[in-house]
């Protein structure tokens, strides 16, 4: 007899887990956000000063 498959979720189960995942994915994203924010100033900085 075949097992049947497990439905296994990795979502939170309480709600202070489930604020807790939606914090450290808020401040992922906004981590994210700043650094790809200040890499593209330095980049389009860099690229003023070397192509004038």
């Amino acid at each position: 007899m075949a097992d049947l498959p497990r439905s296994y979720s990795a979502a939170p189960l309480t709600e202070d887990a489930f604020l807790a995942d939606r914090q450290r994915f808020w401040g992922g994203f906004t981590t994210f956000t700043l650094i790809s924010v200040i890499f593209l100033v330095v980049l389009l900085v860099l690229m003023a000063i070397f192509l004038v």
